[in-house]
């Protein structure tokens, strides 16, 4: 695919949404350039950019598949530098302490670490001819014309000693630097307002360490044990085989819960979650890391799309959109299917900013209910419940307690978890009658192993 719009793209950030906008830039512009504060190329650790690095992270099903979509062979060419895959139903998922009953599903959960994925499709987009990177540079603000009325580049700060501001001259820039962005600075800077932003406070926080099992077999083939912090177990993890042969284990808590980084207090935490499998594996198991944390205090949407104006050359992505809570894992399958996107209108000329961000909307609508949703079901958490939301909520609860019970329910659930279907794929008549027939609640949660537990740690008020 390749139409010629215009002759230089700016990407303002490089990671996940970064890279993948310049995938698809590469086919309608000469040259796109890629700024970042950071070392990107043939970097395989966590980086100051990336701070949730360090912790287990997901790629959703529709994600993969817009990855091998953009880079073919890419699965299989993570496969053959030892990450391990799945598929997404058969994990060990659990809702509440209850397990839900395995099911294929056709998708394959891709289980690496966020700086081996990143790395991956980083060496695939700067080994594209007219792609280029600029590393260490700070990134000052937006050039624009003298009416305010178009972005015609960005003002950079190189890090090396004796570096100037200069400015990089562009006929699209993207803004992808993550939930720190400053675009709506820089809109006010140019006389426009700053967009209205919907913001959840959950307060979440990742606790991780990584490991090596003397035995594998432990697992029982799985690739990762996930109970998932729900209101009647809002202690949660997610356990996972990664790359080289080494296993992560990120426990969270919400609400100003967090496990300790000592090794006896985080093993503590770990006992004190609402299903003893991880506990069980990872108290025999070398750990590699100390305990590293990373704390997220609310969901934040940016309505772009809600602006009166806008200037012409720029448009926003991934986080600086919009940033999820990242207990879903969402954020870098959003991140691609905007840039799937961005393709479209590519082919049609270049982005108009105010069609392209009402076209992002539409994409996260779906995904930002589901999390606000999950999210609003803590009792603790603000915000408005409206009656659709609470019925919502209602229903997913019923779908996880069925799912518990009827593997088809699993398989169905898995696939909109996945972002492969849409939610009304669990309203389907068959789908409704599993759902009925097998929604009563799996039974309180079993008490956790003596320790310290979830109630004994002070859980604040979002405000």
């Amino acid at each position: 695919m390749s139409h010629r719009v215009g002759h230089r793209a700016i990407v303002l950030g490089g990671s996940m949404a970064g890279l993948l906008a310049a995938r698809v830039l590469s086919e309608s512009f000469a040259e796109v350039v890629i700024v970042d504060r950071d070392v990107l190329e043939g970097v395989t650790t966590a980086r100051r950019g990336v701070p949730q690095g360090r912790h287990v992270h997901g790629l959703l099903a529709r994600g993969q598949q817009i990855l091998e979509e953009l880079f073919p062979g890419f699965t299989s060419g993570a496969i053959a530098a030892g990450v391990p895959t799945g598929d997404l139903g058969e994990l060990r998922w659990f809702f509440g302490g209850a397990k839900l009953k395995p099911s294929p599903t056709g998708l394959v959960c891709v289980s690496a670490t966020r700086p081996m994925l990143e790395s991956h499709v980083r060496a695939r987009v700067i080994a594209l001819p007219n792609v280029s990177l600029i590393e260490r540079a700070d990134i000052v603000g937006v050039a624009a014309d003298r009416s305010g009325g178009r972005v015609t580049g960005a003002r950079i700060h190189r890090h090396a000693e004796g570096s100037a501001e200069e400015v990089l001259e562009a006929d699209l820039v993207v803004d992808a630097t993550g939930r720190g962005s400053r675009t709506p600075v820089w809109l006010e800077e140019l006389g426009y307002a700053r967009p209205a932003e919907d913001r959840v406070k959950i307060d979440i926080s990742y606790t991780s360490r990584v490991y090596r099992l003397a035995d594998e077999s432990i697992l029982n083939g799985d690739l990762s044990i996930n109970p998932i912090a729900t209101p009647a177990a809002p202690r949660g993890a997610f356990f996972s085989r990664i790359e080289d042969g080494k296993c992560a284990l990120s426990l969270t808590g919400v609400l100003g819960d967090s496990a300790p980084t000592d090794p006896e207090g985080f093993l503590e935490f770990t006992r004190s979650l609402p299903v003893p499998d991880i506990y069980e594996i990872v108290r025999q198991a070398e750990p590699l890391t100390d305990a590293v944390v990373y704390r997220y205090p609310a969901s934040v949407r940016r309505r772009y799309e809600r602006l009166s104006r806008f200037p012409a050359g720029l448009i926003v992505l991934g986080d600086a959109a919009c940033s999820f809570n990242p207990a879903y894992g969402q954020g870098m399958t959003v991140a691609a299917l905007e840039a799937m996107t961005l393709r479209e209108h590519l082919t049609r000329g270049m982005p108009e900013a105010a069609g392209f961000h009402e076209a992002i909307a539409q994409v996260i609508d779906v995904p930002w209910d589901m999390a606000v949703g999950g999210d609003l079901g803590f009792p603790q958490v603000q915000g408005p419940r409206p009656l659709k939301m609470r019925i919502s909520n209602a229903f997913v609860a019923k779908v996880q307690a069925a799912a518990t019970r009827d593997p088809e329910v699993t398989r169905a659930f898995m696939r909109v978890a996945g972002m492969v279907e849409s939610p009304a794929a669990l309203m389907r008549p068959s789908m409704l009658l599993r759902v009925l027939r097998n929604g009563k609640p799996p039974g309180p949660v079993p008490a956790p192993k003596p320790g310290k537990g979830p109630d004994d740690v002070r859980v604040s008020r979002a405000a």
